[in-house]
């Protein structure tokens, strides 16, 4: 992906309270004229790559509606993916499709509740026609959607499902799958390692968030046969939390408590980070304590080539971004989307709703398969992957860890 990315992220990064890439478009009015059947174009979840090409196909769309579209992001500490890709993307959509940069609001809500809410009815009142929302938790985003529809203003859930909410769609990844891809990885990498006795820390994202449970789902399914089997041991599970300062330290109060625990499944790579890290400094040595992750952080890779980490879900951004533009491009235009662009539903088990849904597959990535996944996408160059080293004694630069996985 960065071979666009590295093109398209370095225009829209930025650590402010709201990052606005622009704002108010109701000056520029859309076509009046309808758009026959025949006009209207079709387009499946299966079109979008690292071209955006797909994106040229809907232009059509952008002078058959007026206003923005503004999409809202929820911080920049649960994941780095938020401000160096999915903000790049998004916008670079919007674009694509065909509207212009008066026409386009991305913010950041700097996990704050209170500025998610406040930057929606900014953008409602300034002409924002349809929001593309990430909620910081379901409470803010029940409050935004509630609020937006008061308004007539759809509102398309953005890879968090917002539980007891009223949006029209939700575009994310098929995050029960993200767990499953955990689960199989933990046992894939305990069995290379040749881990014996496996004393299993159980680790969970933040409970106020959807996709954790999800991620849960699928990973406590795996783990299930092994844990009733006794083959392993589930010996403890944190509260779970996406702060990784807050993960280290549930992580510390469990192996103080519990120093038999020799694998880790953790839900992504920010809390393991700091984890691993930890794991180093008290001597654990490469390729003997497994631990799992998701994002395909620089962080993460390059544990996943020194040892540390046994690999990570990659979630090509690129698709999820041009879903949720696609989508609130139809309904700027007032226009129901096509069935073969919404692949799938997602149950709100607060109110018992199935959400129709566009929902991208993820992949498992190890050392092995970096090159041709994250390398190759641009998600992460090698240049960068390839420098520097673990700073510990005895270990090889990451550029010799490139030069065994072939990475370049």
């Amino acid at each position: 992906m960065r071979s666009v990315s590295k093109a398209v992220a370095t225009v829209a990064i930025a650590s402010s309270a709201a990052l606005f890439v622009a704002a108010c478009g109701s000056s520029n009015s859309g076509s009046t004229g309808k758009l026959s059947a025949s006009q209207v174009p079709k387009l499946s979840y299966t079109d979008f790559n690292l071209s955006f090409s797909a994106m040229s196909k809907i232009k059509i769309l952008a002078s058959h509606g007026t206003g923005s579209v503004a999409a809202i992001l929820p911080d920049t500490v649960s994941s780095t993916r938020y401000v160096e890709f999915d903000a790049p993307y998004l916008r670079k959509s919007m674009l694509d499709a065909g509207l212009k940069s008066n026409q386009i609001i991305i913010q950041n809500a700097q996990g704050s509740d209170a500025t998610e809410y406040s930057d929606a009815q900014s953008d409602i009142t300034k002409g924002a026609k349809v929001l593309i929302m990430d909620p910081l938790d379901s409470g803010v985003g029940a409050k935004i959607e509630s609020y937006a529809k008061s308004h007539g203003v759809p509102v398309i859930d953005y890879d968090r499902l917002t539980l007891g909410g009223s949006r029209k769609y939700y575009v994310s990844f098929n995050n029960v799958y993200v767990g499953t891809l955990l689960g199989k990885g933990l046992a894939s990498c305990i069995s290379a390692w040749h881990v014996s006795k496996p004393q299993v820390m159980v680790m969970h994202g933040a409970v106020t968030d959807n996709n954790a449970t999800l991620f849960a789902d699928g990973y406590n399914a795996v783990l299930k046969t092994y844990f009733s089997s006794g083959a392993w041991t589930d010996v403890v599970n944190p509260a779970g939390t996406w702060t990784p300062t807050v993960a280290l330290s549930e992580f510390e109060a469990a192996y103080t408590s519990n120093p038999q625990i020799n694998a880790v499944l953790m839900p992504n790579d920010e809390n393991g980070a700091p984890i691993i890290h930890y794991l180093q400094t008290r001597g654990i040595k490469p390729d003997t304590f497994p631990v799992t992750g998701q994002d395909a952080t620089l962080t993460g890779i390059q544990n996943i080539i020194s040892g540390y980490q046994c690999g990570t879900v990659y979630k090509p951004i690129y698709l999820e971004s041009q879903a949720a533009v696609a989508l609130a491009m139809y309904l700027r235009a007032g226009i129901t989307p096509p069935s073969s662009l919404v692949n799938g539903t997602t149950k709100d088990v607060q109110t018992g709703t199935e959400v129709a849904s566009i929902l991208e597959t993820p992949e498992w990535v190890t050392p092995t398969t970096i090159e041709s996944t994250i390398v190759k996408d641009g998600f992460v160059p090698a240049s960068q992957i390839c420098s520097g080293s673990p700073g510990l004694p005895g270990q090889p630069s990451y550029a010799k860890d490139c030069a065994k996985y072939g990475i370049h």
